[in-house]
Parts: structure tokens; C-alpha cells; sequence
């Protein structure tokens, strides 16, 4: 293990996803480290063994993983990038195949029956989707009355709205920082629906340098373009919105 990616051994700060080899996570890397995300978001979804969750832009599974482990529920691994497929293949080698299925799919168009899940969590998707009004309403759909959705996505701590975003994000994400909202402003987004109850909206605790801590251990140099990014961010004003509510 380099020393790299032993920064991705943090029993202090994740210690759920200390127990998870980091060159398996690394290996199906589809963007910062999913497993701190969502052990961070965690804290505020109560999830209870048994209940049937939709891991919505799962990637290639590490989150479906380790729901399934950590937290002994049932759960849908659904993406539109990965073939389900291939998602099986880590789910039968993870050996959790009995409690994970993989569906491939496009989360604007849910293969769902209504009020089929107890909660819905999305790591590192929702800037793909969630900006649009009608996709929150959309996503509530298939989850039952009092069930919870929370997701992490990356963020700036002062939405792009309400005032220019930093340079050195922009010169590296263009337009799609448009996307990158704050915390607050997620909430007003999901306030507004009039479908939800009690949302907790906060710029995850170190999220820029855990983000830098990923890069380093993917091999990423000072001159990569994220890590510049990144480290450019003196101010800490990039990190991930972590986000949740229940259905009304």
C-alpha cells in the first residue's frame, strides 16, 4: 500500500469505510471516495435493517456494497453508465448478491412500483439530475409516506447564483458549475417541492480535502487538473452538499 492510498484508511473520521480495502474502492472509482460520502450522509438517514433502499447513480457498486453490509438491508443498485452486468459481477465477488440486485436504467424514468422503497441515497449523482424542478417530485414517487432520500453532490459553499464562481473552478468544470449549488440553496430546491419534511442541508466537514486525499491516492499530480483545482481552493469554498428530508 503506498502511502497515498493508506490516507484512505481513517478509522478517526470513517471508521465503516476503514474496514474496505482501499484499492477495491479505488478500483471502482467513478468519482471522489463514495464510501466517506456516504457514511458522512448517514449520520442523518436513519436506515433499519431490513428496509428495501434504492441506491440511485450507484456507479459500479461500492456504495451498494457497503449498504448492504454495513446496514443489513435490501437494496436496488441502479445506474444509467454501468451496465447491470457488470455491477452484478461486484455484487456476486462482494458476496452480496442475495441482498443487492443491479438494474440498469434512467433515473428521469424509474422502473418502479409507487411507495416500493423506505429511502432512496445518491452519492456524487444528483448535480446529473436533480436540478430540475420536476425530478425531486419525480424520485418521491417510488418512495413510501415517511420514507427518506438524502444525497451528496459536489458544491460550492457560495451558490453560483449569487455571485461568480472561483476561476479555478470554472476554468476546470465550465458550465457544469452551474450546477455545483449550495447547501442552502438545495434545501430551498427541495423546501419548494412541498413534498418533503424536516431538510438537512450542510457542506460536508472537510470534503475539499478528503476529495485531495482521493486524488493523491489515484495518482493524480500537482498539475492534474482536479487536484489543481483542489488545491487552488484555499478558501474552502468547494466540497460536497450533503443533503436529506422524508417524504411528506
Amino acid at each position: 500500500m503506498t502511502p497515498a492510498t493508506a490516507e484512505l484508511v481513517r478509522p478517526d473520521r470513517y471508521p465503516r469505510s476503514a474496514g474496505y480495502d482501499p484499492a477495491w474502492v479505488l478500483g471502482l472509482d467513478m468519482g471522489p471516495h463514495p464510501l466517506w460520502q456516504l457514511e458522512d450522509l448517514l449520520a442523518d438517514v436513519e436506515l433499519q435493517p431490513g428496509a428495501r433502499v434504492l441506491d440511485l447513480g450507484c456507479g459500479k457498486g461500492a456504495t451498494s456494497v457497503f449498504l448492504a453490509r454495513e446496514l443489513d438491508v435490501e437494496v436496488v443498485a441502479f445506474d444509467l453508465w454501468v451496465e447491470a452486468d457488470e455491477l452484478h459481477a461486484t455484487l456476486e465477488e462482494a458476496g452480496v448478491a442475495d441482498r443487492v440486485s443491479a438494474v440498469n436504467g434512467d433515473a428521469r424514468d424509474l422502473p418502479f412500483a409507487d411507495d416500493e422503497f423506505d429511502a432512496v441515497v445518491s452519492i456524487d449523482a444528483f448535480e446529473y439530475l436533480g436540478t430540475d424542478v420536476r425530478f425531486l417530485p419525480g424520485l418521491l414517487r417510488v418512495v413510501r409516506p415517511g420514507g427518506a432520500v438524502g444525497m451528496t453532490t459536489p458544491a460550492l459553499r457560495t451558490d453560483p447564483y449569487e455571485s461568480d464562481p472561483p476561476g479555478y473552478v470554472t476554468d476546470v468544470v465550465g458550465w457544469e458549475t452551474a450546477g455545483w449549488h449550495a447547501p442552502q440553496w438545495w434545501a430551498r430546491h427541495w423546501e419548494l417541492t412541498g413534498l418533503v419534511d424536516g431538510v438537512v442541508a450542510r457542506l460536508q466537514d472537510g470534503g475539499r480535502d478528503d476529495w485531495v486525499r482521493w486524488c493523491r491516492a489515484l495518482g493524480d499530480g500537482p498539475d492534474a487538473p482536479v487536484r489543481r483545482m483542489l488545491e487552488a481552493d484555499t478558501a474552502e469554498e468547494l466540497g460536497f452538499a450533503v443533503v436529506s428530508a422524508r417524504k411528506r
